[in-house]
């Protein structure tokens, strides 16, 4: 019986480890240098602009609604088709998620859809790069300057990816975009738990560090004041070493899940009718490889017979406005029919540098057994 494959396993080198124990040994665990050298580390990857870490790649999307003073009686536009945190950060600052349906072909926001959903209310647009194919920045910032919008990239899954040869993490808007990444375990770039925000020129960044940690500001007397209610959402000095750590391979990660993503594209049988991801070799970091079932196929069955050889396999994601917190609040099924089927078909491939091209073979070997007799 072959090892279990699961969909993700993050790479931690040995040197990497070796920092962290340092780190452990020096009696300095929470936010401290470490920090401080990994959002430097950041700041120059995103091109000089100011870079602060959190403790989620969630935390920071609220601190940006925040800054960007997004609040009650304000709309925010997003797509149905990602992880519940993206509309979760709306509702937490008081404003109002407002869906726009995908592409079938990007599974991304519609940008031919976006402009019939922007009204007087609404004060921002937040783009997801699902699995690590970025949104169409040229168009998705036309169309912001347009109407005077804010951006909030939830780049949670595409750190790593460019457009048009420019990374994601810098600047398409202006100087005026936030940018926020996640560093969650099953990222690109891990810091175990973990994010970051990449600052616009005009935002304060002293306030967008008072808003990470309980709207403290100090003073040189060693007295204090709170005069913004903030969160508790700093980055530890542990997870800042790991980062470091990962930041030094991140384009060899991104190298060898380019490969393994074009191993699956040549070896997978057409004759089994699954729809398979956007082949974009230019932008995507291949953070996930996802595939849509052909219609009939039970995905819970096919998760488990997956299982039984061996092979994990994810789901991401459900189409958001379907889940019971966001009936509640009005939406209902068919309101978004591409977000649904996808949704509701999707299935997330094992993909992670480690993977030996022969995991790839017997991923391919197993969906192809499996699909045959379905």
């Amino acid at each position: 019986m072959n090892d279990f494959l699961p969909f993700t396993r993050p790479s931690i080198d040995e040197e990497t480890i070796h920092e962290v124990a340092a780190v452990l040994r020096s009696g300095w665990l929470t936010s401290g240098p470490q920090v401080q050298a990994f959002e430097a580390a950041l700041s120059a990857y995103c091109g000089g602009r100011a870079v602060r870490t959190f403790s989620s790649g969630t935390a920071a999307l609220e601190v940006a609604l925040r800054l960007a003073k997004v609040g009650a009686g304000d709309t925010v536009v997003t797509t149905p088709l990602t992880w519940v945190a993206t509309a979760n950060v709306i509702l937490e600052v008081g404003a109002t998620p407002v869906f726009v349906d995908v592409d079938p072909a990007t599974r991304n926001i519609d940008l031919d859809q976006l402009a019939a959903r922007i009204t007087p209310k609404t004060k921002a647009i937040i783009p997801v790069d699902l699995a690590g194919l970025p949104v169409d920045r040229d168009r998705l910032y036309a169309m912001a300057g347009q109407h005077n919008l804010r951006v909030i990239e939830d780049a949670a899954q595409s750190f790593g990816a460019t457009w048009q040869g420019q990374k994601i993490g810098t600047s398409f808007g202006g100087g005026r975009d936030f940018v926020a990444f996640s560093f969650h375990a099953n990222k690109n770039l891990t810091t175990g738990e973990g994010g970051a925000l990449a600052l616009p020129d005009d935002v304060d960044v002293a306030l967008c560090e008072r808003l990470r940690l309980q709207g403290v500001r100090r003073f040189a007397d060693g007295g204090m004041d709170v005069d913004v209610l903030g969160g508790k959402f700093n980055l530890t000095d542990i997870a800042a070493t790991l980062g470091l750590g990962q930041l030094k391979r991140l384009d060899e990660f991104t190298a060898r899940r380019r490969a393994l993503a074009q191993r699956y594209f040549a070896n997978i049988d057409p004759a089994l009718g699954l729809q398979l991801p956007l082949a974009d070799f230019a932008n995507s970091n291949w953070h996930m490889f996802q595939v849509l079932l052909p219609e009939g196929v039970d995905r819970g069955a096919f998760i488990a017979a997956m299982k039984t050889e061996g092979i994990g396999i994810g789901v991401h994601y459900p189409a958001l406005h379907l889940f019971s917190l966001y009936r509640a609040l009005g939406f209902k099924a068919g309101d978004f029919p591409h977000a649904e089927r996808i949704g509701a078909t999707t299935v997330t491939l094992p993909l992670f540098p480690a993977m030996q091209d022969a995991d790839v073979d017997r991923v391919c070997a197993a969906l192809a057994k499996i699909l045959s007799r379905s």
